[in-house]
């Protein structure tokens, strides 16, 4: 599925721009999710939100000390079976939930490279599912690439890469700001719109 220089891109980066980088895109995944639930009653959205909350805790707050383990346990009984939902919403409901697995094994392995990557492709894919899925077909990578809503979606991701590539340090500012800006934005890699 499509690949982008960015995956090469990412080994530049430290331990700590890689979580950020798909602390960043969970948040952007993260009303998909809660779309979800709100339409089916299957799960409360919150978990989620508390999850990613915790993880964006680990960047800024030099002392917290999460329980990784427990917080994947809670969010594996909360992603839902796709076979079980007739609305197309569960499919990305359940990349949300990939993508913050991937995000909470990074942290509990320490390897957080591959892991940002599979965010990323995680991320991506929800955006081709969704095009595919409205044109009523396949589509070719080479028609993807010219597809304006995986545009989009690539031009956010190498946003943050190169607002987290600029930095030499861990800058508590641009973590800070990257949240409240995606978290206000409310709008997902989709384009659902997280109302409060």
């Amino acid at each position: 599925m499509l690949l982008n220089p960015i995956h090469l891109r990412l080994e530049k980066l430290e331990s700590w721009q890689h979580v950020t980088f798909m602390a960043c895109l969970c948040e952007r995944m993260y009303p998909n999710y809660w779309a979800f639930c709100q339409q089916t009653g299957f799960a409360d959205a919150q978990l989620y939100r508390r999850i990613l909350d915790l993880v964006w805790e680990t960047l800024t707050v030099k002392e917290a000390k999460i329980n990784f383990d427990s917080q994947l346990e809670k969010l594996e009984e909360a992603i839902p079976d796709g076979d079980a939902f007739e609305v197309y919403g569960v499919y990305p409901a359940i990349d949300a939930c990939v993508a913050l697995s991937e995000l909470l094994h990074s942290r509990l392995s320490g390897e957080t490279l591959e892991h940002a990557i599979e965010v990323s492709k995680t991320s991506i894919t929800t955006v081709a599912m969704l095009e595919m899925t409205q044109a009523g077909r396949e589509m070719t990578d080479d028609e993807l690439k010219e597809n304006q809503a995986i545009i989009d979606e690539w031009d956010l991701q190498w946003e943050i890469f190169r607002l987290l590539a600029a930095c030499e340090e861990r800058d508590l500012e641009l973590i800070k700001g990257l949240r409240s800006d995606l978290r206000e934005a409310g709008i997902s890699n989709i384009g659902i719109n997280f109302q409060q």
